[in-house]
């Protein structure tokens, strides 16, 4: 096998008695670290210590990824302009909080026979919202709502 030791020189081939010598001698352990290679690597080390700078690696990891929330905004297809740029407004803090905006358009009645005022509300969204965001699901009907979800830039 091919032993690499504490100090991380590999020693070349070694006899597998050999290596366990030298880790006892060490008070270390041997890990096979790569069991598929030809000859198998194995290295000393100190195999709690190796386990605990990994759990502190990984839970280092899931402290500093970000959870992307999917926020919701809720129109209805005749919005007028002040509301609009509210919801414009709570868009752009959604987006620089990293957030992904899921626009909803709700119908209600005779509103249904006109939904092509949804779309255009929608199409203004995207309009509007291009410099800082995409698309990431186009405008689609699901039952009496229109959805449309926008990601950050």
């Amino acid at each position: 096998m091919q032993l690499i030791d504490e100090t991380g020189e590999n020693q070349g081939t070694v006899d597998l008695q050999d290596a366990l010598e030298q880790a006892r001698n060490a008070g270390l352990d041997l890990v096979e670290i790569s069991p598929t290679a030809k000859p198998p690597i194995c290295k000393l080390l100190d195999f709690g210590k190796f386990k605990y700078q990994a759990q502190k690696k990984a839970a280092e990891a899931r402290r500093k990824q970000k959870i992307i929330e999917v926020k919701e905004i809720k129109m209805r297809p005749n919005i007028d302009v002040h509301d609009y740029d509210t919801k414009m407004k709570a868009m752009q803090r959604f987006f620089d909080q990293g957030d992904k905006v899921k626009f909803t358009i709700r119908f209600r009645g005779r509103e249904m026979a006109h939904k092509e005022l949804g779309r255009a509300l929608l199409d203004r969204v995207v309009k509007d919202a291009e410099k800082v965001s995409k698309v990431e699901l186009a405008p689609k009907f699901e039952g009496r709502q229109m959805i449309m979800i926008l990601v950050p830039k």
